[in-house]
């Protein structure tokens, strides 16, 4: 073909040889079709009624594949034999068959016991290049014989002559005087122990006295691969079936009276029974968990996880990982279920968020670990929907009820301040964890999440972070308000425009300088969106508040961009008649948008839809709202659809509205023919928009100083 020449041997063994130039490909051809006796003009020489696959196999009949009787003096030539017959697939089908046939391999075994009272070690290293040969032969008939109680022990002798190192490994001393067989809890059936024995070894041989197989030897133990495989499928299944024994060991994990050391084997035992399970069929995995479950191994894993004993909880977490990749619903209804009898404190989901939140590893293995298990759970996408019942009502409802306080008690705790109270590396990252985690709950959960972030003022204190010495911890905090303004969602446009959510970002704009990095990339980003995705109600809270400190900002256009949004807006405030068509089209694509909602929002949502004018800034740009309850009035309703305690309303209100920050500490203030003062941190003093510089009038500042804000601004903007 070309520049190929493409022959088989036996069955599914098909070669190769490749050419570069067809020249190279046409000289070579000759050659073979010389020494074959045919006519190279013919493109294939194979003639198909030929001979038969018996007939060929008849042919290779030569002396050469004639075992030599078994003795010590012919040990070399039958390792020769065996290294020759391996490249071709019909020699070594031949020398299998041949070894089978004659008991051969005992034979040889009982040459090795001569070998090694003589000492001698010539014979045993031919010995380990014939049992290595023959391991390579990949025939379950072989292995059987090999692995069976009488050979097993020698088999692994052999291999412990390597001609290749200087001195015999000790694998025999180790399995019979180092390893020891732990039965945590009695095993009655003979069988069953006999198969548990064998699969360590076999497994020993694999992963510890075989050399580590080169390229070409690869495939050829996959038979040895699935003997290890269908002895575990076994072992798992003749468990299964044993309830007196999974009723004890259940029984015993659970007993306050079990000793730690005792406890420990026990739930390693458990740990190892599951992750054989992942060798099952999906059936008999359906059935194997459902087995556990009915035993009880969630409760179980309670009480494990509540223990003291670091070790035990690291293998109850790598059980309960099994559980949640095999079915999260599972765990979601024990969860709810058990929420019923339960404190708090002691559910399943905050156990394992305690453990994340107190991962003792500097590099938080663990809990990074146990945060991707959370979000497996708190995940809609794998979450059931029946005719009778919503799971993701059911659960969501729970989980932020009953769990989400425990997940942000680390967040809440370290954001009092201006900056965070704990800045460490291992503090850092596991507040990355938990953002990560909010950051999916905010793209995944509507109304939840946006009900829980207003309700407890958690953007502002996630925003504190913006001040991490930590960049990776900052950019965190960013992408988590980012995810928040990609919803363009105006409840949450309004939350933030009446906390003044952007100071601690254009802080860390400023701060950060004229250094081009990941940070001014993704600030510059956010803002570049609010002026894409024209969100009016932002963009004119930006550009009233913050454009002095951003207004020298040229090597992008994107605040220059922002300003001529904004005043393109004022226009279309003041001339409506000029945009009408305009406003027509912006109508109806503002009722298309709204009509993608998930239909339990839009039942959430619709009343309020009076109170925007459809996509229009909910907060007027040129006027001082009347005062911060109208501002807060849709999330007032908001909240009680949502049918709260009227306490919590009223604590809601209370800290959204008296919490002291009506105004920007980092605001442009007027003052009476007095030069306006940028409160910035200090590092940005020499930047643009430093004091000094004139101020922005129309900063919805202290209620003084309504009417000169709004009289001085008309003026200004002609100018």
């Amino acid at each position: 073909k070309d520049t190929l020449i493409v022959w088989s041997e036996a069955e599914n063994y098909d070669l190769a040889l490749s050419f570069q130039e067809k020249a190279g490909c046409d000289e070579i051809w000759e050659k073979i079709c010389q020494v074959q006796g045919k006519d190279p003009s013919v493109d294939i020489t194979q003639d198909l009624v030929d001979e038969s696959e018996e007939e060929r196999f008849d042919d290779m009949s030569s002396p050469g594949l004639e075992l030599p009787s078994c003795e010590l003096s012919r040990l070399e030539e039958i390792a020769e034999l065996v290294a020759s017959s391996l490249p071709s697939p019909l020699r070594r089908e031949k020398l299998a068959l041949a070894l089978e046939n004659e008991g051969y391999i005992k034979k040889l075994l009982e040459i090795f016991h001569v070998c090694e009272d003589l000492e001698n070690i010539e014979g045993l290293h031919h010995l380990y290049e014939i049992i290595k040969g023959i391991f390579l032969l990949n025939r379950t008939a072989l292995f059987e014989v090999m692995f069976s109680e009488e050979c097993i022990m020698d088999v692994i002798g052999c291999l412990e002559y390597d001609p290749s190192l200087s001195q015999s490994r000790k694998h025999r001393e180790f399995l019979t005087k180092t390893a020891k067989f732990k039965e945590v809890i009695p095993i009655s059936d003979p069988e069953l122990k006999q198969k548990i024995h064998q699969t360590y070894r076999v497994q020993y041989i694999q992963d510890m006295v075989l050399p580590t197989p080169s390229v070409f030897e690869e495939n050829m133990l996959s038979t040895l691969h699935s003997f290890i495989f269908f002895n575990k499928v076994e072992i798992v299944g003749m468990l299964q079936e044993d309830e007196k024994f999974l009723t004890d060991l259940f029984a015993q994990l659970t007993d306050e009276a079990t000793d730690e050391e005792k406890r420990q084997e026990l739930v390693n035992f458990l740990k190892e029974f599951c992750a054989f399970s992942q060798t099952l069929q999906p059936q008999n995995r359906d059935a194997f968990f459902k087995t556990l479950s009915n035993m009880g191994i969630l409760p179980a894993l309670e009480v494990i996880l509540g223990m003291d004993d670091a070790q035990v909880r690291s293998a109850a977490t790598d059980i309960f990982s099994y559980l949640v990749e095999y079915n999260p619903s599972m765990v979601r209804e024990f969860v709810m279920q058990e929420a019923q009898q339960n404190d708090d404190d002691i559910l399943l989901i905050n156990l394992i968020i305690e453990h994340m939140i107190c991962d003792t590893d500097p590099e938080l293995g663990g809990a990074v670990l146990l945060m991707g298990l959370l979000r497996t759970l708190v995940d809609p996408e794998n979450m059931l929907a029946t005719a009778n019942k919503t799971e993701k009502t059911e659960f969501l409802g729970f989980f932020y009820k009953h769990c989400m306080h425990v997940l942000t008690a680390p967040l809440l705790a370290n954001t009092t301040e201006d900056k965070p109270s704990k800045d460490d590396f291992q503090t850092a990252q596991l507040l990355a964890l938990i953002l990560e985690l909010l950051t999916f709950c905010v793209e995944h959960h509507t109304y939840h999440i946006k009900n829980y972030i207003i309700n407890k003022d958690i953007l502002r204190r996630v925003l504190v972070l913006m001040a991490s010495k930590h960049a990776f911890l900052a950019l965190c905090a960013l992408r988590f308000k980012r995810k928040i303004i990609g919803l363009k969602d105006e409840f949450y446009n309004r939350y933030i425009m009446k906390s003044f959510l952007f100071e601690p970002v254009v802080k860390a704009f400023l701060n950060n300088g004229s250094r081009y990095n990941l940070m001014n990339s993704a600030i510059i980003e956010m803002f570049e969106f609010i002026r894409v995705e024209d969100i009016k109600s932002l963009t004119a809270h930006v550009i009233e508040n913050y454009w002095k400190a951003l207004e020298d900002v040229d090597y992008v256009q994107t605040f220059k961009g922002l300003k001529l949004r904004f005043e393109q807006q004022r226009e279309r405030q003041d001339n409506p008649k000029l945009d009408s068509m305009r406003s027509i089209l912006r109508n109806h694509r503002y009722r298309r948008d709204a009509r993608t909602l998930e239909d339990e929002e839009e039942m959430w949502f619709n009343t309020d839809e009076d109170d925007m004018e459809d996509g229009e800034a909910v907060v007027p740009p040129s006027d001082k709202p009347k005062n911060d309850e109208d501002i807060m009035d849709p999330i007032s309703k908001f909240m009680e659809r949502k049918k709260l305690k009227e306490s919590e309303e009223k604590e809601v209100l209370l800290k959204t509205n008296l919490s002291g920050r009506q105004s920007p500490s980092f605001k442009l203030s007027f003052s009476s023919g007095t030069k306006s003062n940028l409160t910035s941190q200090s590092s940005a003093s020499n930047l643009p928009g430093s004091p000094g510089s004139p101020g922005s009038p129309g900063s919805p500042g202290s209620p003084g100083s309504v009417s000169k804000s709004t009289s001085q601004m008309a003026a200004i903007t002609t100018k």
